[in-house]
């Protein structure tokens, strides 16, 4: 019963780790085949033909084992037989066809034994035939005064082999299994070992990319792992000159395309003769003053970014961002918001103030322009760990489209209402200056959070 038991359990897991490794074929197929999968093919590969050709050597070899002790037993047998029958032909005198020696008659077991003349053909036999499947038979001649004048045939039956064989399967396949089942977990092991040192410095390349420039390499171990690493951080480096200015200079002339445009066409319209037109000259002069106050806004989120990502935080003190926030959200209530704060944690960190003051500026600015009309704005101060946490929470979804490069230069989707696309990359400028970071929590719907993290004190 309890072999019975392993068995199957042993089976199970087989199935499971055939079918484990069936789909992550299938996920292949579609996602390419990674680093990791091809270590699990490759050392499942080798350990499983080693466990599979390890079993059948071992079933192989106990059978042919097993088969040598049954044909030498039937070689001991059929020897003494033809002994006892040469012995009796010549010192009785009698014919082959007359020999009692090998006649089972009356006796309580049944001997498997042929006698046969010289020819080969059978006097006398009880048992089975060798030809039936199942058996081995030894054949052994009978001498008589130097001449053959006969033979005794001893015929096994294997059942023993058999029932030896099926003792050693379920072993073998428990064996086999846990052979197969640690080259999987080996191989998962090893796989995750080579692969999460890519993995990170991809995610790092990434983030430099969208251009987190003050991103540090991670800690590499491993000399290939360091000397890439030193490479992609080299580059990095190489970005922040010449190929980030032409890119900064061309997203720029973009964003301040519109505006100019609208501008240049208003000033040639009211020129054309619309000034004699007061109504029609004062739309006008509005989308000009509306257009000039964009390319402020533009302009000055533009020197507000420089002035962080180039000088840092100069001064950093104790701040502590219960009244920060609290100015914050009295601010925005001013510009028609409706704003909620809950405290929870004491949060005082190290930085400037006025900086930590514009992030909030621009997480609630962001959260008006962006989320729900007439919905409240939630500010939550807590503690994450050794960081505190400032999370800026409001109605509303984020565009997956926009929400991989939401903290890029110029990325927006309200530009109707002046958005600039420079609010989410000011902010995380200004955390990561302060050692701190900034990430979307939540894209919505129904809601959408940002958490800003500092280090707290």
């Amino acid at each position: 019963m309890i072999r019975l038991v392993i068995t199957a359990v042993a089976a199970i897991a087989l199935i499971l780790l055939v079918s484990s490794f069936v789909s992550r074929l299938v996920r292949a197929r579609t996602a390419g085949m990674s680093v990791r999968m091809q270590i699990f093919i490759a050392l499942g590969g080798v350990i499983g033909a080693f466990a599979v050709g390890l079993g059948v050597l071992v079933i192989d070899r106990i059978e042919a084992r097993a088969r040598f002790l049954a044909e030498g037993s039937a070689r001991d047998e059929a020897t003494v037989f033809a002994a006892l029958v040469a012995t009796e032909m010549e010192s009785r005198g009698v014919r082959l066809d007359d020999v009692r020696s090998v006649d089972t008659r009356g006796l309580d077991v049944v001997l498997n034994i042929a006698l046969l003349d010289p020819e080969g053909r059978t006097v006398r036999a009880s048992g089975p035939s060798p030809g039936e499947p199942g058996n081995v038979f030894v054949t052994v001649p009978v001498i008589v005064r130097g001449t053959q004048v006969g033979a005794v045939r001893v015929v096994k039956p294997t059942i023993v082999v058999e029932r030896m064989v099926a003792d050693f399967a379920p072993p073998i396949l428990v064996l086999s299994t846990v052979l197969a089942a640690a080259a999987a977990v080996s191989s998962l092991l090893i796989g995750r070992a080579i692969a999460a040192p890519i993995e990170v410095l991809t995610d790092f390349a990434v983030r430099v990319s969208e251009g987190e420039r003050r991103a540090s390499p991670p800690p590499a171990h491993g000399r290939e792992v360091q000397r890439l690493a030193r490479a992609i951080d080299s580059m990095r480096r190489e970005l922040e000159g010449r190929p980030f200015v032409e890119t900064f200079a061309a997203d720029l002339s973009h964003e301040l395309k519109n505006p100019v445009a609208a501008i240049r066409a208003s000033a040639e319209v009211l020129e054309g003769g619309a000034l004699d037109d007061r109504e029609e000259a004062g739309r006008f002069v509005a989308r000009i003053q509306e257009s000039t106050a964009r390319i402020e806004a533009l302009l000055g989120d533009l020197l507000s970014l420089a002035r962080i990502e180039a000088r840092g935080v100069e001064e950093m003190e104790i701040v502590d961002l219960g009244p920060v926030a609290e100015s914050a959200a009295a601010r925005a209530r001013e510009r028609g918001s409706q704003v909620t704060l809950s405290i929870t944690a004491d949060a005082r960190v190290r930085g400037d103030a006025r900086w930590i003051s514009r992030a909030l500026d621009n997480l609630l600015d962001n959260a008006s322009t962006h989320g729900e009309p007439e919905q409240t704005i939630q500010i939550e101060l807590t503690r994450v760990g050794g960081n505190v946490a400032l999370t800026v929470r409001n109605p509303g979804e984020i565009n997956r489209r926009v929400a991989p490069r939401m903290f890029r230069r110029f990325v927006t989707t309200r530009a109707d209402k002046g958005g600039t696309g420079l609010g989410l990359a000011i902010v995380r400028a200004i955390a990561e200056a302060h050692s701190g970071s900034i990430e979307c929590i939540e894209r919505g719907p129904p809601t959408v959070s940002f958490s800003l993290l500092l280090p707290s004190i």
